[in-house]
């Protein structure tokens, strides 16, 4: 039913693009995609992952028949990406073969209203109508069928920020340090070189993460786009207070079938050019009161916002006009005017859908800034940053030790506590005494 295969770099329109990720997985932006292929009368679906390989899906006879879409459930929270649904792609008896999750295929998720996007909305954007209507699969919306819920193991598209093998390591660390540290001893049969082993397993923890930080990076050097035709660069208003994190990092890059946007936080995500689902027309907002433009959204051919830059940050400065030229004219779209109408400028600032985007897309504070760039918060997830020094305290103290296994245990502590602690204290020191001042008043 499906094949693997290599392939290239360029996708075939429509295609799918994945919602945005932070900076440590950028790759899966720029390389993941759902897209078809038709060579004379076979068609196939093509799923392809961050390492660029291909999983092709048969379209038609012995293949996918038709699409279902399952929308969320009504009694779930609102605000949560589950009620957007997936779409059952099945065979001609009902059995599914392959499902796909709107929620991660919808560059903006997490940056628009959830609570104000219909599950419709969010199929629409996602450009999976389109991609099926192209590929001949007819789409229906409906519940799960009966052969469906029977379908047992099927393929889900899935989008892995980390490698499969940073879990299994910190999993395998964290559990030997449990049983050689605390259970064994328990039992009566601890011993010196129970100590030195639950420190060597416990060093895997940031050891794990430091192997797949170094991967990322990696990945996101050989992924650098290297057809670029143009880059926009924010140019605020002299003296607004512009920090360098977001001078040196945000940035809109026109390629020849994306358009890419970098938040302040290194987060990026892609919209398609040449696609209806996509940036067809930029559209600046200008506040009727004033005559001021607050701000420049990216619109699709629905007349729905899918980016947003504040006008004040990105072309309001000494380059702005130029900048906003070069966008326009890299682009080739339609540019409309649009005037706010029954909302003040603070009003339109807090409640607009892409509200969230526009804050993201300006300079953060401070605190704001280390949290979204944060490995330990943002990726790994909860405090291991305190909790793994606090397991390695014990063993620390075998330093002192006249018996070799404790010292080592030690030295073993000691370089776990390090790799722990240092890439969060360089991350720390960075932000508050460099990326996170106003450009002009870093500490010297």
């Amino acid at each position: 039913m499906a094949s693997e295969a290599p392939v290239g770099t360029i996708a075939p329109e429509p295609a799918l693009r994945p919602r945005g990720a932070h900076a440590a997985a950028v790759d899966v932006v720029r390389h993941a995609r759902v897209y078809g292929r038709t060579v004379s009368e076979d068609r196939e679906l093509v799923v392809r992952d961050r390492a660029l390989r291909e999983k092709r899906y048969r379209v038609g006879q012995g293949g996918i028949h038709r699409a279902v879409y399952v929308p969320g459930p009504e009694s779930g929270p609102k605000a949560s990406a589950a009620r957007w649904g997936v779409v059952n792609l099945e065979d001609a008896s009902g059995r599914v073969i392959l499902q796909v999750a709107p929620a991660d295929w919808l560059p903006e998720a997490g940056l628009v209203g959830l609570a104000d996007l219909s599950p419709r909305q969010c199929l629409t954007r996602t450009g999976l109508p389109a991609l099926l209507a192209d590929l001949r699969i007819p789409l229906a919306e409906g519940p799960v069928s009966s052969q469906a819920a029977d379908s047992g193991r099927y393929d889900r598209v899935a989008l892995r920020e980390l490698p499969a093998w940073h879990a299994w390591v910190r999993g395998v660390g964290m559990l030997g340090w449990f049983l050689l540290f605390l259970v064994v001893p328990m039992t009566g049969h601890g011993n010196r070189w129970t100590v030195l082993a639950s420190a060597a397993a416990l060093l895997l923890v940031p050891g794990g993460d430091l192997a797949a930080r170094f991967g990322l990076w990696k990945r996101r050097r050989r992924s650098a786009p290297r057809d670029v035709e143009t880059v926009i660069r924010p140019s605020p208003q002299p003296g607004a207070g512009a920090t360098r994190r977001f001078l040196g990092t945000a940035a809109v890059r026109v390629l020849p079938s994306d358009v890419s946007l970098t938040s302040t936080a290194g987060e990026e995500r892609r919209l398609p050019r040449s696609q209806a689902h996509g940036a067809t027309r930029l559209t600046r907002i200008v506040d009727p009161s004033t005559g001021a433009t607050l701000g420049v959204e990216f619109r699709d051919d629905t007349d729905a916002a899918r980016a947003h830059l504040p006008w004040h940050w990105w072309f309001a400065g000494p380059e702005g006009a130029e900048n906003w030229s070069r966008l326009v004219t890299a682009l080739g779209v339609p540019v409309v005017e649009e005037s706010l109408r029954g909302l003040s400028a603070d009003q339109w600032r807090d409640t607009h859908t892409m509200s969230t985007d526009a804050r993201l897309m300006a300079p953060l504070t401070g605190k704001e800034a280390r949290r979204r760039t944060n490995w330990s918060v943002r990726v790994v997830g909860g405090g291991e940053a305190i909790v793994v020094p606090v397991l390695a305290l014990m063993p620390l103290l075998g330093l002192g030790s006249d018996q070799s296994p404790a010292r080592w245990a030690g030295v073993l502590a000691a370089l776990t506590i390090v790799a722990e602690l240092a890439p969060v204290l360089g991350h720390q020191l960075a932000s508050r005494f460099t990326l996170d001042r106003p450009a002009g008043q870093e500490l010297r």
